[in-house]
């Protein structure tokens, strides 16, 4: 019965439009997990409008006559990816769609994702066929600021359209990565920034001034003489949002003294960051617990050089069970910048010490909290977003395909993969 079931949802779902509008749709399952609950067997989840009406067993939940019914194997919450450069880099790998990484200068907190973010990119699509269906997304770890992240859905429509947050986070690299870049004409980037670190004490310098300085730059707009205030300075701006918690810092850091000097950063300020990468993290597991902050895990199959010479496919279960949130990415590397898929990510940190449910949810509701949407998406509750991905077996089971993608209810059959 089960195989019928999934050569049903293949067919039903490959034989659909690429986009089918916002229409009353059932998801029939054979397993459907939530993320707010135990896993429903043999469960239906009911969209309406774009949203999630309803969910539960199918012998409770009553399918209207007017539903369009699609069938999987297996139904989760859509997944997240919590840290991509997608849609600034694009599929083709050539100049004109590699918008991921600035080089004229070391520090630019003022570049917005979103002035780049090509939703219409195949790679944007590829990404949703896997099940893939919001990215936080934005400039690559390549300087030691590199620009602010964005949160769309990956609908492929505009960027204008598909935004959930145009301004997340802001992206800060310590280590190699924020030392080494292409320089630009002398006098790029403005003032003391306008040549790059050269060592890991100068950046964490030079970071710690532009703090300053944007504290003295608030200080200034808020004087009584308007004449004596100082013009608006979009990177001291972008940086004040990261002081106050509304844009927090991005930190990318592996080796564990830049853990550290993170940390000491943020205590110094009193910065709210989430720490990204982490290589080292087990080497400092317990200073990383003591902060609080929230560790967006390296790919688990990243490559292991320089700065991630003790990367481990065991860090993120070792992350979790120190109890430190956690959520997964696809990052970037500049060797061959297209994307990683954050599904085989977390499948294979879940057969290395995470295990199936803390994957699933590093990739779902997890990564919805740590990104600030899980009010919006992440799981699978009525009044959400019907973002919802269907899989002919255990997604993370390399035999297994993604059959079908639901964002905000709308059926995209961009598979299977």
């Amino acid at each position: 019965m089960k195989n019928v079931i999934r050569i049903l949802a293949l067919f039903v779902l490959a034989s659909s439009p690429l986009i089918v509008r916002a229409e009353n749709i059932a998801i029939v399952g054979d397993t459907i997990y939530t993320m707010n609950g135990n896993p429903i067997k043999n469960g239906v989840v009911l969209v309406s409008d774009g949203k999630i009406s309803a969910i539960g067993p199918a012998d409770s939940v009553k399918i209207p006559a007017d539903c369009r019914v699609l069938k999987a194997a297996v139904v989760t919450p859509g997944l997240i990816d919590a840290h991509a450069t997608v849609g600034l880099s694009g599929l083709l790998n050539q100049p004109q769609d590699q918008d991921m990484w600035e080089k004229s200068a070391p520090m630019q907190p003022e570049l917005r994702a979103i002035d780049a973010y090509n939703a219409k990119d195949t790679l944007v699509s590829w990404v949703r066929s896997f099940g893939v269906t919001t990215v936080n997304t934005g400039h690559a770890p390549t300087a030691l600021i590199s620009g602010q992240t964005m949160i769309a859905k990956t609908l492929g429509r505009t960027a204008d359209e598909d935004v959930i947050n145009p301004a997340a986070m802001t992206s800060v690299t310590l280590g190699r990565n924020g030392l080494t870049f292409a320089e630009g004409p002398p006098g790029s980037g403005g003032g003391s920034a306008a040549k790059p670190p050269g060592t890991r004490a100068k950046a964490v310098a030079m970071l710690r001034a532009e703090i300053i300085r944007a504290q003295e730059y608030a200080h200034k707009r808020e004087g009584k003489d308007e004449s004596k205030r100082p013009g608006r300075d979009l990177r001291l701006e972008a940086i004040l949002r990261a002081i106050d918690g509304s844009q927090p810092f991005l930190v990318t850091v592996n080796r564990q003294q830049d853990i550290l000097s993170a940390l000491r950063l943020a205590k110094e300020f009193n910065l709210k960051i989430i720490l990204d990468g982490c290589a080292d993290a087990p080497l400092v597991l317990d200073e990383i617990k003591a902060s609080g902050f929230p560790v967006i895990v390296h790919p688990t199959m990243q490559r292991t050089y320089e700065d991630m010479e003790n990367l481990s496919v065991e860090t993120a279960g070792k992350l979790h069970a120190a109890g430190i949130p956690i959520a997964m990415q696809s990052s970037y590397e500049g060797y061959v910048p297209k994307t990683r898929i954050v599904l085989f990510e977390a499948a294979v940190a879940a057969a290395n010490g995470l295990g199936f449910d803390a994957a699933l949810a590093s990739i779902t509701i997890d990564a919805a909290k740590l990104l600030g949407i899980a009010d919006r998406t992440g799981s699978l509750q009525p009044g959400k977003d019907a973002d919802l991905a269907l899989y002919d077996g255990d997604p993370f089971e390399y035999t297994s395909h993604c059959v079908g993608t639901l964002i905000n209810g709308q059926v995209f059959a961009d598979g299977p993969h």
